[in-house]
């Protein structure tokens, strides 16, 4: 809702800017795709090795 206002504010402002930003933003969204999708194989790389760290412990009864 804040960037739905924000960029109304910005339209009435100036509009050549916020109709600029309006057609350039799926562009920038499918540029950050593939940096999204990185920090989810990061996380996910992350979680495994904290996993395989914490499995002697898990295994003798500590608590999870």
């Amino acid at each position: 809702m804040v960037k739905l206002l924000l960029w109304l504010i910005l339209f009435v402002l100036c509009w050549p800017i916020a109709v600029l930003a309006l057609l350039l933003w799926p562009l920038v969204w499918l540029l950050l795709l593939p940096l999204r999708l990185l920090g989810i194989v990061v996380d996910g790389v992350f979680d495994f090795l904290r996993a395989l760290v914490m499995l002697p412990a898990r295994i003798l009864g500590g608590r999870p």
